[in-house]
């Protein structure tokens, strides 16, 4: 790039046209914003301008782009699904959300690209649940001429892997079966049902049935069973009233008669960290932590809207959750608006 100096109030050469203004600058009582590319007819109000200071302008040499330019590049490169393109504003480009959904971070790749200078892409946590018209990530070019190259760089890591760095992935209508062992008291089956109506019900999936069954091999595998083939297949399947840390738990018990497998007996999460994953064919099954049965936010709130959003009941699904996994009361704003309306974890 090369620079001048011109100053108001004195005429300003046409072959300035196109040149960027490098500083906020008043003109005619109107504020010009750094950044802007200066008309033929700029150049003329800014010689009849009230006399004032010299002020720089940078002209773009080939191979070059103006912030602008450059921000709707890397943003095309790095925003995926569901994302809707907002800007520039002064090189800023917002992406916010087009449905309601979960937010995916590829953050290894996103920490590489923003280790090239100038670049700049940054978002809300991956995981976090929008809704519709929310912003999940900002692209922005900090000086108003940048390489050309440099941005293409970047480009090319956004569109190196199969996915993009961004994107959101939005609730699916899913089917979904309770069984509860009868270690559940009576007493608070209206506040679980509550719950878990709320939890399905918020993310924009329904309730088959909710079958409560007494703490027997035999008969928690038959419950199960009708949830994961025939006629009331479910997408997921919710539990309570298991005892986790007991290898031969009915629930566990039954998912390996059902020729299916435990995922994770526990998550990289807190509170709630006690939940765990199984899958039998097509259905994943998630044992709720007793805290997040009724009324508190929990890690399960965090990895049922991936499930619901065509996440698998994975290792690496349930990996994921140990970044920000202290969930403390400052965290609620990651939760679906179903549990931000819950009692706060305590972290």
């Amino acid at each position: 790039m090369r620079v001048e100096r011109v100053t108001p109030g004195r005429r300003v050469p046409a072959r300035l046209a196109g040149s960027i203004l490098a500083r906020d600058l008043i003109v005619e009582g109107k504020r010009w914003h750094k950044g802007r590319r200066l008309t033929a007819a700029d150049l003329v109000a800014l010689g009849s301008a009230d006399p004032g200071p010299p002020v720089t302008v940078i002209i773009a040499e080939p191979g070059e782009l103006h912030e602008d330019d450059a921000a709707v590049r890397l943003a095309k490169a790095v925003a995926g699904p569901n994302l809707e393109v907002r800007g520039p504003n002064q090189s800023r480009l917002d992406l916010v959300a087009s449905v309601p959904g979960v937010v995916n971070v590829l953050i290894a790749e996103l920490e590489r690209l923003n280790r090239l200078d100038p670049l700049e892409v940054f978002t809300v946590f991956d995981g976090q649940i929008v809704e519709k018209g929310d912003l999940v990530a900002s692209v922005k070019v900090a000086p108003h001429v940048v390489d050309a190259g440099i941005v293409e760089a970047g480009a090319r890591i956004a569109g190196f892997g199969s996915q993009p760095i961004v994107w959101v992935a939005p609730f699916v209508a899913r089917r979904i079966g309770v069984v509860v062992k009868e270690s559940v008291r009576a007493t608070a089956r209206e506040r679980f049902e509550t719950s878990v109506r709320a939890k399905a019900e918020g993310l924009g999936s329904t309730i088959i049935d909710i079958v409560y069954v007494e703490d027997d091999a035999d008969a928690v595998e038959a419950a199960v069973a009708r949830f994961v083939r025939g006629a009331d297949m479910a997408d997921v399947v919710l539990t309570a009233g298991s005892a986790s840390t007991d290898p031969l738990d009915a629930f566990y018990v039954a998912v390996e008669a059902l020729g299916g497998r435990i995922v994770r007996r526990g998550v990289p999460s807190h509170p709630g960290s006690m939940l765990w994953l199984a899958r039998v064919g097509k259905t994943a099954i998630l044992g709720l932590p007793t805290c997040g049965a009724y009324s508190k936010a929990t890690a399960a709130d965090l990895l049922l809207p991936r499930l619901l959003s065509g996440e698998p009941a994975s290792e690496r699904t349930v990996a994921k959750l140990g970044h920000g996994g202290i969930l403390t009361r400052a965290q609620r704003f990651r939760f679906p608006p179903y549990a931000r309306e819950l009692d706060a974890p305590d972290g």
